[in-house]
């Protein structure tokens, strides 16, 4: 029997030549006690749907209907958790909870509702943290609030809206049991709007996805037995052709446009270039030793000692190797490569790039941050020029025009750049950023969690806009990431990192899948798995902080 539907759904926003619509004709009918998980890259309309389910918007046409009647408002039996927290500060963990308790359950005695209360905080796991405000607590531990909120009103319908995307993938992971062990135990009907396939295959009976023109896309049933195991679904064929065919079609639908190169790279040679006799002459050297990691340590002083947060870091890199570094968070990823951009002080070793020691910081070494840092008021184009004038001082403003149209066109920006980076989108504005760093043809390119703030779905499509213009340039890089599916895609060798203090390299992976490469054909190569299981191990291993004293 159907709980929730959507009848010729339709909502726009705006009037006039604003008018922007966002969902056209939305068939959508939910069963009870069904899990339903709604995918879609940002800007499809998840939102918008799951608001017109609670009744916070109402559709301009068509209908919706909580059993059978007509929603025209929120209501508690429908349920509602944000992607942010909105706790009341002054309020305790319990406080926030029985606020959602007493309005709901107005007619039982205060006993019978700290009792609820109790119940759904116990549901969580946060017993212990009762008594506590928001401010003192992680950004995990204030959804599970949020949560237990939500479900101590008792709703036939629990409303999830990206609750855990803007979580670390650890905590992502841990609260995404928690929902399952929830739904498991209650059976309430649940509608999650994610961008994550994976937590969508995890959590969902059923996977509706959205297209970009605001439309309902192929559905996919999730048969797969619970409760499902992460490491346990790795070696799952079931698990493993649906997630391929999930993952195929929303890179269909959602990553259509094409990047068609038009223009041509000047031949114009950076300040840091080297003469060709030169670079022959030492080419059987420095090609196979160009960037050396030598007995790195990063020690902070503190008002309790000395705290080495990165210790006997050693590695060595070929030319145009494309190592990706991965570890939890606090493992001293960051810090490796803000000293390998000069950004940091080394304290201890060294960094050596083609035969020379990293003291400062240079633009032969581009960084792109998770934040790209663009100047607001400037242009895409005029971002991507900073710092081109100085990488080729003896290139004319034409032809250093071009090397900047030309990286801006190659991530697909082309009908972009003259727009101010204030009107461009964070996967826009990333893009830039990416274009920025290739257009001083660096000697060494360091990725700080580049798609770190974006959505899975538009993280995607970044990774293979920088796969494709890394293969034309094959400039040597550093990626730190946490993503492993990230890391075996961009990577030559994988370089994991135990937990701090005192990171170290814990084990390396080489990564022999064929270039170039992209995501449809990581998950058709019979190796892939066998990658993905090696690096989910070793996280495993380390996630409540296990030690390994061997390296790699």
């Amino acid at each position: 029997m159907a709980i929730l539907e959507l009848k010729k759904c339709s909502k726009s926003f705006g009037e006039g030549a604003a008018r922007e619509d966002v969902l056209t004709d939305i068939d959508l009918s939910v069963r009870e006690g069904e899990f339903v998980a709604i995918l879609g890259f940002s800007g499809t309309g998840k939102s918008t749907l799951i608001n017109l389910m609670s009744g916070l918007v109402l559709p301009d046409s068509g209908e919706a209907l909580f059993k059978g009647d007509r929603i025209d408002g929120p209501g508690p039996e429908r349920g509602l958790v944000f992607q942010s927290y909105s706790l009341m500060p002054w309020l305790t963990v319990r406080g926030n909870i029985m606020l959602a308790v007493d309005a709901v359950h107005k007619g039982l005695s205060r006993a019978d509702r700290q009792e609820i209360a109790a119940k759904y905080i116990a549901m969580v796991g946060l017993n212990h943290a009762a008594d506590r405000r928001p401010a003192e607590l992680s950004g995990g531990m204030r959804q599970r609030v949020a949560v237990a909120r939500a479900l101590a009103m008792n709703p036939e319908v629990l409303l999830l809206d990206e609750p855990l995307s803007a979580l670390d993938a650890l905590t992502r992971a841990n609260l995404q049991d928690e929902i399952e062990r929830i739904w498991e135990a209650d059976r309430k009907t649940v509608v999650l709007i994610t961008n994550d396939v994976d937590e969508a295959l995890l959590l969902a009976d059923r996977i509706v996805t959205l297209t970009p023109d605001g439309t309902i896309g192929d559905q996919f049933t999730v048969s797969l037995p619970r409760p499902r195991d992460r490491a346990a679904m790795n070696h799952n064929p079931a698990f493993k052709a649906l997630r391929a065919k999930v993952t195929q079609y929303l890179m269909a639908v959602g990553i259509a446009s094409k990047i068609d190169g038009t223009r041509l790279l000047p031949d114009v040679v950076p300040i840091h270039g080297v003469p060709k006799a030169v670079a022959e002459a030492a080419h059987s050297f420095n090609d196979e030793r160009y960037l050396q990691f030598s007995q790195l340590h990063k020690v902070y002083p503190t008002p309790k000692g000395p705290l080495t947060v990165v210790e006997d870091f050693e590695l060595t890199m070929k030319k145009g190797e494309f190592v990706s570094l991965i570890g939890h968070s606090g493992c001293g990823k960051s810090t490796v490569l803000t000293m390998t951009a000069g950004l940091n002080d080394i304290s201890k070793g060294a960094i050596i790039l083609d035969g020379t020691h990293v003291t400062e910081a240079d633009p032969e070494r581009a960084v792109v941050f998770q934040s790209p840092s663009l100047f607001p008021w400037l242009t895409a184009r005029e971002n991507c020029a900073v710092g081109v004038d100085r990488v080729y001082p003896k290139a004319s403003q034409e032809e250093r025009q071009d090397v900047v149209e030309y990286y801006l066109e190659r991530v697909g920006l082309a009908d972009a750049m003259d727009k101010p980076a204030a009107e461009l989108s964070n996967g826009m504005k990333q893009r830039v950023g990416i274009a920025r760093a290739f257009a001083l043809s660096p000697k060494l390119l360091l990725l700080d969690e580049p798609f770190g703030m974006l959505d899975s779905l538009t993280r995607w499509e970044l990774q293979e806009v920088l796969m494709e213009v890394w293969s034309r340039t094959q400039v040597t890089a550093v990626c730190v990431t946490h993503d492993v599916d990230e890391a075996i895609l961009l990577a030559d060798r994988v370089v994991m990192m135990t937990n701090g203090p005192r990171a170290r390299i814990g084990k390396i992976m080489d990564v022999t899948l064929p270039r170039p490469r992209s995501r449809k054909h990581l998950l058709e190569h019979p190796d892939y798995y066998a990658y993905r299981e090696e690096l989910l191990t070793f996280l495993e291993e380390y996630e409540h902080g296990a030690e390994k004293k061997e390296a790699a």
